[in-house]
């Protein structure tokens, strides 16, 4: 059975309060992936992390204790989702990829959310998408891909279809760094699909029906990012 590792950032789960409706479906459409393959969602903070980070940050809290209010946020989006999704999923989010290993061979759908301070929710499904070897990895955001720029502030970004992890790489390596700045992926989610060598696709999150072709193979609207 395939195994499949699905981040969903939490500008996609969380874009300014947590999107029933949204939750409602991405839970359905896990449950109807359970059916034919090993599933493992990680899910992102959101809005809310951000502004919890924010409130710290600002009475100034160092950064790994607001990375720590941030995973705690991630954490409880992905129990909600868990709770949501009902029986199929663990009850409880993994804090590491060995109790998630374990939840996935006991034939659960594992929800987590992140688990070192440092390390965002993409770096987190990164890692886990080695860990348990898995066959695809999808970064499911609010836009259709990896673009060159930002397609919420210039009309005419171009979607790139296909990027080596190489050019994704020098792509963020100027990334601003620091707790609930994370923007596409930050630059260890980007090393660890390197190294791991995983099959992995960055798409809208919010499109289901798309995300659904992707894993089957059908066409889809995305990027896909080659490595050799």
């Amino acid at each position: 059975m395939r195994k499949i590792v699905i981040s969903i950032g939490g500008s996609v789960l969380v874009p300014n309060d947590i999107d029933l409706e949204y939750a409602k479906k991405i839970a359905n459409f896990a449950n109807e992936l359970h059916e034919k393959y090993q599933l493992c969602i990680v899910a992102g903070g959101g809005k809310i992390a951000r502004k919890y980070i924010e409130i710290a940050r600002n009475f100034g809290a160092s950064e790994i204790f607001c990375d720590l209010i941030g995973i705690e946020a991630t954490r409880l989006n992905a129990r909600l989702l868990s709770a949501i999704i009902g029986k199929n999923a663990n009850i409880e989010p993994p804090r590491d990829f060995v109790a998630a290993l374990k939840a996935l061979n006991f034939g659960k759908i594992v929800v987590m959310g992140g688990t070192h301070p440092g390390h965002s929710t993409d770096a987190v499904s990164a890692l886990l998408a080695e860990y348990i070897n898995a066959d695809l990895l999808i970064n499911a955001t609010d836009v259709d891909g990896i673009y060159d720029k930002d397609p919420r502030k210039y009309k005419g970004a171009i979607l790139y279809e296909r990027l080596s992890v190489e050019q994704l790489v020098d792509m963020i390596k100027s990334q601003s760094i620091g707790a609930g700045k994370y923007k596409l992926i930050d630059i260890l989610a980007a090393k660890i699909i390197q190294r791991s060598k995983i099959k992995t696709i960055f798409l809208n999150g919010r499109n289901i029906e798309n995300m659904r072709n992707a894993i089957q193979g059908k066409e889809f609207v995305g990027t896909i990012v080659e490595n050799k």
